[in-house]
């Protein structure tokens, strides 16, 4: 009896020991979470700005990065370099074209688990209509649970992205050398993502 009662304990543990994750819903808390980017001037400092609309989503377990499913969109006209009218040049055609094409999205096609805190994420980020696979270094945290009982876990994620890929060209080039905008464009977010409770 004793060993009946051992042999199905132990297969209930390999059992649960070799099932995959389940499924989990992270959602960005974007009071608490960075979509920015900057991007060399007159080749001598870089400018840095922000999107301050934008939804991120993962489905996927952090004991299973590998399964994750990623998915952000962004609102470019919401686009903030601190200087309005540097702000609606970027929302012009000559930028962002933020009236033909008012959302930047990305989609992950790929998750790499590089080690306990750090993985590669490949998607399809879609900007002015085109779309590029990008390569994304990020590096997580474990969740913890909020004072107010959600479970929260950190994200950050670094790429560059070379802006004449999208169409994005304008620029005007220096007296001294050089050109007035880099087309190399450096993103970095800092996310902020608390699991949603299933619903009862």
């Amino acid at each position: 009896m004793k060993k009946n009662l051992l042999s199905a304990a132990l297969a209930t543990v390999l059992g649960l020991a070799g099932a995959p994750a389940l499924a989990e819903t992270w959602t960005a808390d974007t009071s608490h979470s960075t979509v920015g980017f900057s991007v060399r001037h007159m080749m001598v400092s870089n400018v840095k700005g922000a999107f301050n609309k934008f939804t991120a989503t993962v489905e996927g377990s952090p004991a299973d990065p590998a399964s994750a499913k990623i998915s952000a969109t962004i609102e470019v006209a919401s686009v903030d370099t601190r200087e309005p009218k540097r702000d609606e040049h970027l929302r012009s055609a000559d930028f962002f074209d933020a009236a033909k094409h008012p959302q930047m999205t990305f989609v992950s096609t790929k998750v790499e688990k590089v080690s306990a805190t750090k993985a590669k994420v490949t998607g399809n980020l879609t900007l002015r209509g085109v779309t590029k696979p990008v390569t994304l270094d990020v590096e997580y945290t474990a969740p913890v649970k909020s004072p107010w009982g959600q479970t929260v876990i950190g994200a950050t994620a670094t790429g560059k992205i070379d802006r004449q890929d999208y169409g994005v060209s304008f620029s005007k080039a220096l007296e001294t050398g050089g050109v007035l905008v880099g087309d190399e464009v450096t993103i970095t977010l800092e996310l902020e993502l608390v699991k949603q409770e299933a619903k009862k």
